[in-house]
């Protein structure tokens, strides 16, 4: 029911000065979560009532504007654009212009992505791609953020056209919410346990969040009447339990005490709720009902009247969107220039700042767009300046993080930056040659690869700690061979009965079977992140790096014979085996130890020594070595070579040269940390036993 009435007859709700308060609530705990986890461990759930305040507005916009037959889609979508675009856009530009001066390339590359995830609001989408083995930490993700205002905008696309299609139709506008939040709740209740970040990021397991706002929205609208007398009811005992006199039953007790329900939810939601919870869940249930139950106790209620609509809660109210874009960038990026988590005062001098930037922009930039004087143009120009910073974003991530920009530093940050494993350009082949091979390693962890498109006569297998070796130019080392690489982390080459399953137990066997029955093969190197293949739980972990736990005596056994099965075929095929030993894994982020950064928020840079204690680091793999020692005990045939000797002396396992870096994070090695490796495991090749 589109109409070409003056945009102005656009129906839009009366104003509630209590709902700003409520996003400043909102805002409020999502920054202490972000700014003070330990503070406030449960303030990530502001998002969800971000989610029900945008459902309620947006569907009372929407309802209204039907009822009263003045919806127009252009009109409404040009409101969302001067409503959203101006503040986007400028906080996407200024995270390119601070990744000009603080990032990686590597890290710069990401950022583009994200930036232009963010103008095209598919953050979401983007991110739960991203989850995964070799995905960088949360906290380093600038625009990570974004992911929700990527499921609004979704929700903004979508639900319009639903209910103009259902209004057409004289459908029930309830019915159809109703039945879209249950349908929505089931599917995020079945899918948490299976897979949280899906279930967290997905728009159809997050969807009921905001029609819980569209079903109290439809209520307000078209049900004053549902129920009225049992409300008077309620409300006339409550009175009475109440106030010590007989008082008027006006409804306002009932609000109040809705209103006081609501609060305690969310409070108690703040203080319970934590990341260690299958979220969202059935814990969602928690924020979303405490915004709803606030929204509908109405302004009259005690705490909406008083605490909600009070001048300071108004204010972080109307500054809630750009407080909300600004706030992470400015902590995200001041934890990666510090490599780490940055000091108290800068946590604050940030806090302090987003909220500054957040006025200036809402005084001088949101409030001037929002009006519909010169509204096309605006609209016309807002959508271009996206488009351009977008694109701008995508350009950086296409051309690898614009390397160019740390011309001092610049070999030392591309060896930082980290490459995919099994990334070498001439390793194309496997799937034209192989394809029921390629198909059973997934790409993202090497997955099959060829040097060149002939019979392979040498192949390298194991985890990402063999994808760590198939750089540019390992076929100088093997230059008389075929090389294959063939990858697939938590399988290859073996690993403990509890991994070995499902897709795992399909490589594995795929594998092993091809490497029987491949006569043309006839030297087979493997090497694996050994203590993650036995035991998997991690002790401790930080930004790009990780400490694993002792493995037990029953992940040893089942490692040791999947191992024995494995390299007893390959054996009996007739192939010489070559199996390295693991690099150390360093217990910190190479990155702190060269300050290729031009940008540092402390005076003094806190830059750690480039290397660990050997006696210390043997004595934590000592389970590790020992198992590995029994099974090559077992096997005499097996050859070994350790990678150690060259990375640890002096009683010290160095993770750079003393110029260049060895690692790219805290236990992958880098080109020139594995072409070090290489060049000596090339000349051990050539001898034989």
């Amino acid at each position: 029911m589109t109409t070409t009435r003056a945009p102005s007859h656009l129906s839009h709700p009366s104003y509630r000065p209590d709902i700003d308060g409520l996003r400043a609530v909102a805002v409020l705990s999502v920054v202490g979560f972000h700014a003070f986890p330990m503070w406030m461990r449960g303030g990530f759930i502001g998002v969800d009532i971000f989610f029900v305040i945008s459902g309620f507005l947006i569907s009372s916009v929407i309802f209204e504007s039907l009822e009263r037959g003045t919806f127009s889609f252009a009109e409404f979508y040009a409101r969302r654009i001067r409503r959203i675009f101006p503040a986007l856009v400028l906080v996407l530009a200024a995270c390119y212009v601070m990744g000009w001066f603080a990032l990686l390339p590597a890290e710069y590359a990401q950022l583009g992505k994200h930036i232009a995830a963010g103008a095209g609001f598919i953050s979401n989408i983007v991110f739960w791609g991203e989850a995964g083995y070799f995905d960088n930490a949360a906290e380093t993700k600038p625009l990570l953020h974004l992911w929700s205002l990527g499921i609004e905008e979704q929700f903004y696309i979508v639900w319009p056209l639903l209910v103009w299609a259902a209004w057409r139709r004289r459908l029930n506008l309830l019915t159809l919410a109703v039945v879209l939040v249950f349908l929505s709740f089931a599917l995020n209740v079945r899918e948490v346990g299976r897979d949280a970040v899906a279930t967290f990021y997905a728009p159809h397991t997050r969807v009921w969040e905001l029609l819980c706002g569209s079903v109290l929205a439809w209520l307000a609208l078209y049900g004053k009447g549902l129920g009225a007398g049992l409300r008077r009811w309620i409300d006339g005992w409550l009175v009475r339990i109440v106030y010590r006199q007989p008082a008027e039953a006006d409804g306002r007790t009932l609000s109040s005490v809705l209103a006081l329900v609501g609060g305690g939810l969310l409070a108690w939601g703040f203080w319970r709720i934590s990341k260690e919870v299958a979220f969202p869940g059935v814990w969602a249930l928690v924020p979303v009902l405490g915004a709803v139950a606030i929204i509908a106790a109405g302004p009259r209620a005690w705490v909406n009247r008083v605490v909600l609509s009070n001048r300071v809660a108004v204010w972080f109210g109307l500054i809630s969107y750009p407080l909300y874009l600004w706030h992470w960038p400015l902590l995200s990026l001041a934890r990666i220039v510090e490599g780490g988590v940055p000091g108290r005062t800068i946590r604050i001098g940030a806090v302090v700042l987003s909220v500054l930037l957040a006025w200036l922009t809402y005084r001088w930039l949101e409030r001037p767009m929002r009006t519909a004087v010169r509204g096309r143009l605006k609209v016309v120009a807002l959508v271009a300046l996206m488009v351009v910073v977008g694109y701008t974003g995508y350009n950086a991530y296409q051309r690898d993080g614009l390397p160019f920009r740390l011309k001092q530093m610049r070999q030392v940050a591309e060896l930082l930056s980290r490459p995919p494993p099994g990334s070498g350009e001439e390793m194309i082949w496997c799937q034209e040659r192989f394809p029921e091979l390629s198909r059973l390693l997934p790409e993202v962890t090497g997955g099959c690869a060829l040097s060149a498109p002939s019979a392979p006569t040498v192949a390298f297998i194991g985890d990402s700690h063999a994808g760590h070796y198939l750089v540019d130019g390992i076929e100088q080392v093997f230059h008389d061979d075929v090389l294959m690489g063939m990858g697939y982390v938590r399988c290859l080459p073996f690993a403990h009965a509890e991994f070995m399953t499902g897709g795992c137990q399909q490589a594995f066997s795929g594998v092993l079977d091809f490497l029987e029955n491949q006569p043309s093969i006839k030297m087979v190197i493997i090497a694996g992140y050994w203590s993650y293949l036995m035991a998997g739980d991690i002790e401790a972990q930080g930004d790009n790096w990780r400490i694993l736990r002792q493995p037990t005596a029953a992940q040893i056994a089942s490692f040791k014979d999947n191992a024995t099965q494995f390299l007893s075929r390959v054996l009996a095929s007739g192939k010489r085996v070559i199996l390295l030993r693991d690099v150390p894994d360093l217990g910190f982020d190479v990155r702190q130890c060269f300050d290729v950064r031009p940008l540092r928020l402390t005076p003094t840079q806190r830059v750690r020594d480039c290397w660990i204690d050997e006696g210390a680091y043997r004595q934590r793999v000592r389970r590790v070595e020992q198992a590995l020692d029994e099974l090559l005990a077992q096997l005499p045939a097996v050859e070994t070579f350790d990678p150690r000797p060259l990375l640890c002396r002096d009683g010290r396992c160095h993770a750079s040269d003393g110029q260049l870096p060895y690692y790219f994070d805290g236990d992958h090695l880098n080109p020139h940390g594995a072409r070090m490796v290489l060049n000596a495991l090339g000349e051990q090749r050539f001898r034989r036993p």
